[in-house]
């Protein structure tokens, strides 16, 4: 059995899917103005963004976006580097990983 749905709620829809089809490769199969977006990757997974006017996850709140090699981690991390994030180079702790805060008010991990 696997999570195949996952409901988060932002404070702007449009960014937040924008972000995600972006570094991430996620596609917008529907919306609903700037309020609800339902976005799928590769493997089938649904991720429902909706607008919400407080975000306020736990601090170690996070999803991730594993990759399949250090490459691939560097790779993201340098082009979020470069459009204007706020990154840290990625290291070395249960994984080669990094994080990023995501634009809509959540924190998105890059690991290998």
């Amino acid at each position: 059995m696997k999570i195949h749905h996952l409901n988060l709620t932002v404070t702007d829809v449009p960014a937040t899917q924008e972000f995600l089809e972006t570094y991430f490769g996620m596609t917008c199969r529907a919306n609903r103005g700037k309020g609800f977006a339902i976005m799928h990757d590769e493997d089938g997974f649904v991720l429902t963004l909706m607008k919400g006017s407080k975000v306020n996850y736990p601090k170690t709140f996070h999803i991730g976006f594993p990759q399949e090699n250090e490459e691939q981690v560097n790779k993201i991390n340098q082009r979020l580097k470069e459009d204007g994030f706020n990154v840290e180079p990625p290291k070395q702790l249960h994984g080669y990983t990094f994080y990023v805060e995501a634009p809509g008010g959540f924190t998105v991990e890059v690991l290998c």
